[in-house]
């Protein structure tokens, strides 16, 4: 099996886009599994720190191994918006594949810093560990939305610099970037995400030496999806979609037997729903529309 490293590249390479999509608990990690497999392509779970606190870091990484190891297949982990170096260092040494660090409302030079402490303590445990840094604040929560988070870069002139970009991966030594390119995190109920800025994605990576991700994926167009890949985004974030596709399948559940109390006879329901969500997605990641 291919690692995660080779993984992100072969997709960099072939203009896909690996899914990267966040659990709470085993409803969410068997339909993005299910899918994934269904679809025949890798994907990485996310696991905030919120999420790491539920499930447990070493559990979550657990369950990760033992799927990964039973079926053979490319299942990678990923301690994703982790705030603190200690909490970094924490998934490091649970074994996790991938983590990152968002300083992204730091100032640079403190982003930078801690960034980098947290890219040389994971070479000296296991070289194989990707670090992500995050550049461009976007919002910090996954939520259906009213309106644009309060300091979220949607601007033009708020958007992730390419010369920025350059700088922060030169000395941090980060594998992977996430900028700020009109993304946001969360999803409007009623109306699509603003579009995101495909020119800025493009100079960025000119820029860059490192694949890109594109964080706050939920809410985004089709269209925007397969030119951001295009434009050199490698890996995309799922939350809210795949939350909001939990609860609606959990309520039809409830409403359909009110008399049910056991959890896996209605987590089936939300299962259903996530797995619908994800298999689209994958599929449209990986369609090589546009190339």
């Amino acid at each position: 099996m291919n690692s995660l490293r080779e993984i992100i590249k072969d997709a960099e390479e072939r203009r896909v886009a690996i899914g990267h999509f966040n659990i709470s608990e085993l409803a969410a990690l068997k339909a993005i599994f299910k899918a994934a497999r269904d679809v025949g392509v890798p994907v990485i779970i996310g696991v905030s720190e919120g999420e790491r606190e539920f499930i447990g870091t070493r559990q979550a990484a657990a369950l990760i191994e033992s799927l990964r190891a039973e079926y053979n297949f490319p299942l990678f982990l990923n301690a994703d918006h982790t705030y603190s170096v200690q909490a970094a260092k924490e998934a490091v040494q649970a074994g996790y594949d991938a983590i990152i660090f968002d300083g992204a409302r730091l100032p640079l030079a403190e982003n930078i810093k801690k960034t980098k402490e947290i890219v040389e303590y994971a070479r000296s445990v296991d070289p194989e560990i990707i670090i992500e840094g995050e550049l461009g604040y976007i919002g910090g929560s996954s939520k259906i939305l009213k309106s644009i988070p309060e300091g979220a870069a949607i601007k033009d002139e708020d958007l992730t610099k390419p010369e920025e970009a350059k700088k922060f991966i030169k000395e941090t030594g980060v594998d992977l970037l996430a900028p700020a390119v009109g993304n946001i995190h969360g999803m409007f109920k009623d109306t699509p995400n603003p579009n995101l800025n495909i020119k800025r994605i493009k100079e960025i990576y000119k820029a860059a030496v490192v694949p890109l991700v594109l964080h706050g994926g939920s809410g985004i167009s089709d269209d925007d999806f397969v030119a951001a890949i295009n434009a050199g985004i490698s890996v995309i974030h799922i939350n809210t979609e795949i939350r909001l596709a939990w609860r609606k399948g959990l309520e039809a559940a409830l409403l359909g037997d009110k008399e049910e109390i056991a959890p896996y006879k209605l987590l089936p329901s939300s299962e259903k729903a996530i797995y619908e969500v994800v298999k689209r997605r994958l599929q449209l990641f990986n369609s090589g529309i546009g190339r």
